[in-house]
């Protein structure tokens, strides 16, 4: 909850500071309040937009780090899998993967896979489990699932 909380005040921090700025900025250039909402708000959907990028970009890699993890993986195994983000907007992140059954018919080769998000509270250990599929793409193993566990991910994948 607190890492949704932190998340949230970057991107709306970000969006509201760049918005404010960027207005303060064109009121000194002009004095018509419509062209410096304008440009503030113009500012502001465009700091939006390029956080959640880097934000999907993140849980993108985070998501082929688990799914090059289970790639490797015979049904019942399990490996360790964790993410290092070369931007500290996110926390990195580890865990563990397992596949729970492989789907393959033909030349499509899927798994279904099980992980977890292994982090400590207050040096009590907490894991938070998913459920997501992963096929293989060409020579590697690819994310398959179109809503990975929306209250982990949110809106952006």
């Amino acid at each position: 909850m607190g890492l949704a909380g932190c998340q949230s005040l970057v991107l709306e921090g970000s969006s509201a500071g760049a918005g404010i700025a960027s207005a303060a900025l064109a009121q000194k250039v002009t004095d018509n309040a419509a062209i410096t909402t304008g440009i503030g708000v113009g500012v502001q959907a465009a700091t939006r937009s390029a956080v959640q990028y880097v934000q999907r970009e993140m849980h993108g890699y985070t998501q082929e780090v688990i799914a090059t993890a289970a790639g490797k993986l015979n049904e019942g195994d399990v490996a360790n899998w964790k993410s290092i983000h070369s931007i500290p907007m996110e926390p990195d992140e580890q865990g563990r993967v397992t596949v729970s059954r492989v789907i393959s018919q033909g030349l499509l080769e899927c798994k279904e896979i099980v992980y977890s998000v292994d982090s400590e509270e207050n040096s009590v250990p907490r894991n938070e489990f998913y459920v997501a599929s992963i096929c293989k793409d060409g020579a590697r193993w690819a994310w398959a699932t179109a809503e990975p566990a929306v209250s982990r991910w949110g809106a952006l994948q």
